[in-house]
């Protein structure tokens, strides 16, 4: 695959990340001649007990609300999607409501909201384990779909409290460092959001060295359901674009529960989240966008797919200095040699 993109006419190297998107997605479908030919989106929703700690700015009402905004394709996924091509699924795990008559809705409830993580566990670790299946079960019907590009998607009103717990102990971070104003809240929301996450981990007292643990005590529903497509994505060999913040804690668990899984991950964006940046600071793993975004859903992930044709287009349909009689620069095969 290198020798082919340092083929193509333009200097080698000169499109940066794009070429590492397309060596990326070849290695991952271990092919030489990769395709990208569907792409979905599967956006896990579950409520969160924490929202009782004042912790966000809209009320947990709204996640059934966005279930049905969703469904009837009028959320800023559904626009992000259809403009790249990809469907959505929308799948219930965790919401605190029976969302009766929601046509379309894959149903996967494992309970009716998270509990509250500053004064109980999140869930026990069988919810945990049935979360996270229910991932691998979305995974794996994409898979048998003809869907080569999967990305992750969330929606829950209070949600970036427990993801922002998951992150302080899987990258033994303090709350201060990784707590963000998620939806908007002021500098006292801002504060509740720390105090509940500093209580959590000092109530639960969570073991980075056991991640579906962590998923259970300080996790959420969509953070487990979103760890198990994950893995699931990677053991069919799918490449998983991993939106923002919320997302982005769960591939932290699917990391560490399976390191090789680290290998067929695509972070989409940078979130404007402050735990984020933390994140990539302290690894390997480079977002492809920095837009601002804090929404989730799993738009990131969405917009970050056009970059991901583009570069398979590139690797594919770009003429060769071979074929095309393009003369290369005058000292390149001799660098080419050398390298």
């Amino acid at each position: 695959m290198r020798a082919h993109l340092d083929d193509l006419t333009k200097p080698p190297g000169s499109l940066g990340r794009i070429e590492e998107i397309a060596l990326c997605v070849g290695l991952i479908q271990n092919s030489v001649t990769p395709r990208v030919r569907g792409k979905r989106i599967v956006t896990f929703a579950s409520d969160h007990g924490v929202t009782a700690e004042g912790v966000s700015a809209y009320p947990p009402e709204v996640t059934p609300q966005m279930v049905r905004n969703m469904l009837a394709g009028g959320a800023a996924i559904n626009v992000f999607a259809r403009h790249a091509g990809a469907d959505v699924r929308v799948v219930d795990v965790g919401v605190n409501d029976p969302l009766d008559g929601a046509a379309g809705l894959v149903r996967r409830k494992v309970r009716s909201g998270s509990g509250n993580i500053a004064r109980e566990p999140a869930m026990t670790r069988e919810e945990a384990l049935r979360a996270l299946a229910a991932g691998v079960e979305m995974a794996r019907e994409a898979a048998d779909d003809g869907v080569d590009v999967l990305g992750t998607g969330e929606m829950g009103i209070g949600n970036t409290t427990p993801a922002a717990a998951v992150y302080a102990v899987l990258l033994s971070a303090k709350p201060e460092e990784v707590v963000g104003r998620g939806t908007g809240v002021d500098d006292d929301g801002l504060a509740r959001k720390v105090k509940a996450v500093r209580t959590a981990l000092e109530l639960h007292e969570p073991d980075a060295a056991d991640p579906l643990g962590v998923l259970a005590s300080v996790g959420g529903l969509e953070i487990a359901a979103l760890t198990g497509l994950i893995l699931g994505g990677a053991s069919r060999r799918l490449a998983v674009v991993v939106d923002g913040f919320i997302s982005s804690a769960a591939a932290l668990a699917a990391a560490r529960l399976a390191p090789a899984c680290a290998d067929y991950l695509i972070f989409a964006h940078l979130s404007d989240e402050a735990g984020h940046r933390v994140l990539f600071d302290g690894s390997s793993w480079k977002p492809l966008l920095s837009l601002g975004l804090r929404l989730g859903e799993g738009t990131g992930a969405a917009l970050a797919f056009h970059l991901i044709d583009a570069a398979i287009k590139i690797y594919n349909e770009m003429a060769t200095f071979s074929g095309a009689g393009v003369s290369r620069r005058p000292d390149e095969g001799v660098e080419s040699e050398a390298g």
